[in-house]
């Protein structure tokens, strides 16, 4: 079920709020109730994956219970958390890694076969937070869930199940029993909700359309290649801030508060400023439980520097099976250790040649995201660089067509429109709210094209 499909905003949205509020006298009731809505959110596309969610529910609380007892002995403790990662890290191989295996064991001559599985949704997003919830507990850094069925709500709980941003268990334990909702968190929920519906349904809807068209041309001028790659490159950003707006709001208005999950990345100077902006919650999981246990950059150059291929590299894959996706890994894995060997990688260092390197470089990492294969990408990137000429009539054809559009992107990809929103007068602000929330209902009424980028992973 989509955030933004009529059944989820007329039905499941309104019926899910009335009914929480309605057992506001008992939190129990309450987490009971977030629970079972959110299974059957998750059930609504595929009913058959509620069993793997239900298996990882059950074996992350049974590890929690043990990483709790044994926290203060630590080579139980670390034997505990090592099991629980192996567990939760055959689930996602058998998934969405087995398939990839044996195109990989085919390419280096060896007869392996593997049945094709279907990709449970949100399995990358729900598996990554199951393992921080055993991680935390043993750190200390949450209190033990002895109820499964908390363990159950962190893991499962529906506005950030499918799509992020990855909720670290420290974030919200003590809001699991000890949330406190407000009219203020409700109202600010709502406009956040909307603001990321609009996001979605107005601007990284339409340049979907712009971008299938140009990655599916057999030969396009270089001014449609980055015509192409640029809607993509709004398309993705809209898709996915937008939903993690969606799932932010959603969570305030229950009480939650999920921490932020972009930082405006397009405004980067750097690569390695880019990953701090975008895809918070990724970034720093990787980083707080693969890169510093690794030893991080505490043991000298070189195993600083396998500790980055190796966070990349995960991070590609983490994206989807596909070589496509390793690459684009290995490629930030490149410009961040360049960065870090000239000193480019500070936050501090802004710069207009600075800004236009980092775009062009991440729109080049955008075309092999996006692209169905290596062979593909690179037939891309060679029309951009202008094997099949620059400027033909399908180029300024869509470019006439986009030209508004991407105006109105690019102000949206600054802080300058929230920064007028949140400041405009009360009145004022509900007005604008409600048009875009009626120009986004009325978008969905009238076109059934409404992807969803992040489903994938």
């Amino acid at each position: 079920m989509l955030f933004s499909s009529a059944t989820f905003l007329y039905l499941f949205l309104p019926a899910v709020l009335v009914v929480y509020y309605g057992l506001k006298w008992s939190r129990p009731l309450q987490n009971l109730f977030l629970l079972l809505a959110s299974l059957f959110f998750y059930a609504w596309g595929e009913p058959r994956f509620v069993r793997v969610m239900a298996l990882s529910i059950a074996v992350n609380w049974l590890f929690g219970l043990l990483a709790d007892r044994f926290r203060h002995r630590p080579a139980p403790a670390r034997a505990v958390t090592a099991l629980d990662v192996v567990c939760n890290l055959a689930i996602l191989f058998i998934f969405k890694y087995l398939g990839f295996t044996g195109r990989v064991l085919q390419l280096l001559g060896l007869d392996a076969r593997f049945p094709q599985i279907a990709l449970p949704i949100g399995v990358s997003f729900f598996t990554f937070q199951a393992m921080s919830y055993v991680l935390d507990v043993r750190r200390g850094r949450g209190r033990v869930q002895k109820n499964i069925l908390n363990v159950g709500l962190y893991i499962a709980f529906f506005p950030q199940l499918i799509a992020g941003p990855i909720v670290r268990y420290e974030t919200v334990a003590e809001e699991i029993l000890h949330r406190k909702e407000t009219w203020t968190d409700v109202l600010d929920g709502f406009a956040r909700f909307v603001a990321g519906l609009s996001k979605k349904v107005l601007l990284a809807n339409h340049f979907a359309v712009l971008a299938d068209e140009a990655f599916s041309l057999n030969a396009l001028s270089a001014g449609m290649g980055w015509l192409g790659a640029v809607a993509y490159a709004m398309q993705i950003f809209f898709d996915f801030s937008g939903y993690s707006d969606m799932a932010i709001g959603l969570g305030r208005m229950f009480g939650f508060h999920f921490l932020e999950n972009f930082n405006y990345p397009y405004l980067s100077a750097s690569v390695s400023d880019f990953w701090r902006r975008w895809h918070i919650s990724l970034g720093s999981w990787f980083r707080d439980y693969v890169y510093i246990p690794l030893g991080g950059s505490r043991r000298g150059p070189a195993r600083n520097a396998l500790n980055l291929l190796a966070v990349w590299a995960l991070t590609g894959l983490w994206h989807g099976a596909n070589f496509t996706f390793l690459l684009w890994g290995l490629l930030h894995f490149c410009a961040i250790g360049a960065e870090r060997l000239l000193h480019l990688d500070k936050k501090e260092r802004r710069s207009v040649l600075g800004w236009l390197v980092t775009s062009v470089f991440i729109l080049v990492g955008w075309v092999l995201f996006r692209a169905d294969s290596v062979s593909q990408a690179f037939v891309y990137l060679k029309a951009m660089a202008g094997a099949n000429g620059w400027i033909d009539g399908t180029f300024l054809g869509w470019l006439s067509q986009y030209a508004r559009p991407l105006v109105i992107a690019l102000a949206c990809c600054t802080p300058l429109p929230g920064r007028a929103l949140d400041r405009a007068p009360g009145l004022l602000r509900a007005a604008i709210l409600c048009a875009l929330l009626l120009l986004s209902v009325a978008s969905l009424v009238g076109s059934v094209y409404n992807p969803f980028i992040y489903f994938n992973f």
